[in-house]
């Protein structure tokens, strides 16, 4: 998919149609996610600081991603795939591997071109955004015609002209050369593929070792025999927070742990998974990151065992001068769980005295009384949680509309919805109990039914043909 959120945040508000939209995180410390293509020509990019990239477009629309829109639209695409091909191997919402063989809709090289042309009419009738097709032989040239192809087209890499594509692409293009690598082969005089292919794979084999080097010499010569995996399995779950002010207050940083643990545990169970081992994550002043983890006696989905076992992983970390990032993660997945009747026992004990007692102020490390919330948010950082700017709401008399922002006790809206005219703007306060979050409505109101498509498409006799489309980020 052609730069995802942008792109969908676009055609779901009117007003940003052709317009420069950064999608990402807003504080001090956000990183943009995805910049659209008239951001990008400003030269903001995926992975930049967000307040460099107010510095390069400051006129640009800077929203909160909306994930809940994105992994329907992914699930629509997704679901367009899966009639391809039973051999769908998802890399992240918005890119793909597709064996068209093992689907039957790739007879030769044409049928290929038309299948990609077709799927990409599909996902632009079902979503009402574009996608961009790389199709080839392998995976590796699938995703390097994808690329190519950016944005909103379709490229083909013919059988046999492989190596003559790939000579004149940087080293950087070919899959796991990073900076690292890429700086260590440009320091060998090797800045091309056509210079890795002359190299030799003895050569590679010394620079960079043995995998690696046998690796990057078939990848030059264009060899890549890496089939298409149906099912790509989580090892892990794991949320994590970045804070604007690096927290000092030791109740603060254990309460936001707490509150980790329980969204890893929504994310668990939105999986239908348990995990076996609880994992926290914690990033110092001094970017030093430590991480802890704690095995449990069996899997497991109840939030009070892992927001325990997270509690206890964080006494053993030092956390004076200061916490800027906070991450809690299970590992060791599995489709059931082995109740811990402790934890459950605890739990209702502790919800059964919640409600026999009233809050009470507790103490921080020094003795001094605090509430539960210790470091209290600005009214300026509430109102930027409560109406994150990009998000949906709903007003009683005005109908639909996104937050363009918020401040000053006041949040500014404008109404309108995917596919109708550019909206008014008003503005209203915070508190307004006419006022109310919404969820996103969807990008195309009547969608072309595609339920029999691809019966038409022509049947397969030979010869694997991968898709390949998606944005590449780190």
């Amino acid at each position: 998919m052609d730069a995802f959120y942008a792109s969908a945040e676009q055609a779901a508000k009117p007003s940003l149609r052709g317009k420069a939209v950064v999608v990402g995180g807003l504080g001090p410390r956000g990183v943009v996610a995805t910049a659209s293509y008239e951001a990008r020509v400003l030269g903001v990019h995926s992975a930049m600081p967000t307040a460099q990239a107010r510095r390069l477009a400051p006129n640009a629309a800077y929203l909160v991603p909306r994930f809940s829109l994105y992994r329907s639209v992914s699930e629509q695409v997704m679901e367009l795939l899966g009639r391809l091909s039973p051999l769908v191997e998802p890399l992240s919402l918005d890119e793909a591997f597709v064996d068209l063989e093992a689907g039957g809709v790739a007879d030769d090289t044409a049928s290929a071109r038309r299948t990609g042309e077709r799927l990409r009419t599909a996902i632009r009738e079902v979503t009402g955004l574009s996608g961009s097709v790389g199709l080839a032989g392998s995976k590796m040239l699938a995703k390097i015609a994808s690329e190519q192809a950016k944005p909103d087209g379709l490229v083909l890499i013919e059988p046999g002209t492989e190596r003559e594509l790939l000579a004149p692409l940087s080293v950087r293009t070919l899959p796991g050369v990073g900076p690292a690598t890429g700086d260590h082969l440009r320091r060998a005089g090797m800045t091309t593929v056509h210079d890795l292919a002359e190299a030799g794979e003895a050569e590679l084999v010394r620079l960079v070792g043995k995998a690696h080097g046998h690796g990057l010499y078939r990848m030059a010569l264009g060899l890549d025999d890496r089939p298409v995996v149906a099912e790509r399995d989580a090892k892990s779950v794991s949320v994590e927070d970045t804070f604007d002010v690096d927290l000092h207050d030791r109740v603060r940083v254990r309460a936001e742990v707490e509150r980790l643990a329980v969204r890893c545990v929504e994310r668990l169970r939105s999986a239908d998974r348990s995990g076996r081992t609880v994992v926290l994550k914690v990033r110092r002043y001094d970017f030093s990151t430590l991480t802890r983890s704690e095995t449990l006696r069996g899997p497991t989905d109840d939030p009070t065992v892992v927001r325990e076992a997270a509690a206890r992983l964080l006494e053993a970390v030092d956390t004076t001068g200061g916490v800027r990032l906070l991450g809690v993660g299970v590992t060791g997945l599995a489709d059931f769980t082995q109740e811990d009747l402790f934890a459950q026992a605890a739990d209702a004990r502790e919800l059964a005295a919640r409600a026999e007692t009233p809050e009470k102020p507790v103490a921080d490390e020094s003795g001094r009384p605090v509430d539960e919330e210790p470091a209290r948010d600005s009214a300026e950082q509430l109102a930027a949680r409560r109406w994150p700017a990009g998000h949906d709401v709903r007003h009683t008399v005005h109908g639909h509309g996104w937050v363009q922002g918020s401040g000053v006790g006041r949040v500014t809206v404008r109404f309108e919805e995917p596919g109708g005219p550019v909206g008014r703007v008003v503005t209203f306060r915070i508190d307004d109990p006419e006022l109310s979050p919404a969820d996103p409505l969807p990008l195309v109101r009547d969608p072309v039914d595609y339920s029999s498509w691809p019966a038409s498409l022509p049947k397969s006799r030979s010869g694997p043909v991968s898709a390949a489309g998606g944005e590449s980020r780190p």
